[in-house]
């Protein structure tokens, strides 16, 4: 009863601390209420719930849908990421855990001798060694009175971690699809333009040829000769460096799906896949949708709660302890009623002088938490640029290809009226190659805009967090 008004007086100081922290909450954000869309763009319903997990099959390519499953399954990189979830939701149960009471069993069995010498305890009782045995069994509860927050603000951050951490994990999974995506696609627009080349080429050769045979009668100059050699031979150089980028694109999507390189090969494929239309959502749903985003956001309200982790730490460490168990000297009278014993204390640590450690401490907090709003700002706005870059991005894509098929068969018709003047004499052979590396500059230009724009599909998808809104 005594000890009542000292308890009072600490659990009053705590409570009193614990009002200085402030409230987590999530900072406003300026948003635009729509995206800038041109043609052929259409707003969609947010639909924050939808599997970001298969997003790639709009595409509706299986070998793609194939390649992506291997790299969930044994992607290190995704491995990595999902270690550092456990271990964050290992870090919670062990914080969550200091919420509740701590019970010990202590047991001691020993024999041993006490020294005559050691320094009296009362001039009027000498010491006499003595040779004993110790039985003790003694059960222990220890818990931490968490009145200023410490506790709890170490649980809240831990959750919040554990939350980022579940994020991260996303975020990695949808960098690592939209990386293999994105090398899929260029690795077929290679295919793509080297069916092209391949085909010049051999139109080429049996043009060397024709040129060749007229030479020998005299119908064509060395210098019709010379060109249409100079034209085959500067084609087959663009295939070799086409073969190397393909080369390179094929040993990323390796390293991407778990596969060492040299153990990976994927067939030619010459298709033409084309992008589909997205719809989007309102920029707000980026909030929801981006992991990275959640992400950001977690890694705040952790940050705010390591603020009142540092505010605690001013105020007294509280902790109740008791004992209960037996102590004797023969196994016969261990749990005889003499041999209880009990102890219930309550011990209390208050720093009183530390040099400014605990004030700088709760600067820090306070000082990271605003790096984490500053970051936070920092995801929204890029993930702004990324999507509206994507939009515009796709929809000068999708006009610059419709062009391109207008100047490929314009090309097309001036080969052949230009291949018809030549065999009548009215051209010189120049004017035949010329129209044959426009007809083929024409023929790559509309391949690479596929491919172009099939890998900026993918990195609107993944601008737009991965989920694609009805």
């Amino acid at each position: 009863m005594k000890l009542r008004p000292a308890v009072v007086a600490i659990c009053a100081s705590c409570l009193l601390g614990c009002a200085t922290v402030p409230e987590y909450q999530r900072p406003a954000l300026e948003l635009p209420v729509a995206w800038t869309l041109d043609a052929p763009w259409r707003v969609g319903q947010p639909n924050d719930a939808a599997s970001k997990g298969t997003w790639w099959r709009i595409f509706g390519d299986a070998t793609l849908d194939a390649l992506q499953q291997q790299a969930l399954l044994n992607s290190p990189t995704l491995a990595l990421a999902q270690a550092r979830l456990l271990q964050a939701r290992a870090t919670l149960a062990a914080t969550s855990a200091s919420a509740l009471p701590q019970l010990g069993l202590n047991e001691r069995v020993a024999r041993q001798k006490i020294s005559a010498n050691r320094p009296l305890s009362s001039y009027a009782s000498p010491n006499f060694s003595t040779v004993q045995n110790e039985l003790s069994v003694a059960m222990t509860v220890n818990y931490e009175l968490d009145l200023a927050g410490r506790v709890g603000y170490s649980t809240v951050a831990a959750q919040a971690s554990a939350a980022q951490a579940a994020a991260e994990l996303e975020n990695t999974r949808l960098l690592l699809s939209t990386d293999l995506a994105a090398n899929y696609f260029n690795l077929r627009e290679i295919d793509a333009e080297l069916d092209v080349l391949e085909r010049a080429t051999g139109l080429q050769r049996r043009s060397l040829e024709l040129v060749g045979a007229r030479h020998e009668l005299g119908a064509a100059s060395g210098l019709d000769l010379a060109q249409q050699q100079a034209l085959l031979e500067t084609t087959l150089v663009q295939l070799e460096l086409l073969r190397r980028q393909r080369g390179q694109f094929e040993h990323a999507v390796a390293t991407l799906t778990g596969v060492a390189a040299p153990q990976f090969s994927l067939p030619a494929d010459s298709r033409e896949p084309t992008a589909p239309t997205l719809p989007l959502g309102l920029p707000s749903d980026l909030l929801q949708r981006r992991p990275d985003i959640a992400a950001a956001e977690r890694a705040m309200a952790a940050a705010n709660a390591q603020i009142g982790v540092a505010n605690a730490a001013f105020y007294p460490s509280i902790t109740l302890g008791s004992t209960l168990g037996v102590d004797s000297r023969e196994l016969a009278s261990l749990f005889d009623a003499p041999s209880l014993l009990w102890s219930v204390g309550l011990s209390a640590a208050q720093t009183i002088f530390d040099g400014g450690r605990l004030r700088a401490n709760l600067e820090f907090s306070r000082a990271g938490y605003e790096a984490t709003v500053a970051n936070y700002r920092r995801v929204v706005l890029i993930a702004m640029q990324e999507v509206q870059d994507g939009i515009s991005g796709l929809t000068a894509l999708r006009r610059a290809s419709l062009q391109a098929a207008t100047a490929r068969a314009a090309a097309q018709r001036v080969l052949d009226m230009t291949t018809a003047r030549y065999e009548g004499g009215a051209s010189p052979y120049l004017e035949l190659v010329t129209a044959q590396q426009a007809l083929l500059v024409s023929e790559r230009q509309s391949v690479q805009l596929m491919g172009q724009e099939l890998v900026t599909t993918v990195y609107l998808i993944k601008a737009l967090g991965g989920s694609v809104p009805d």
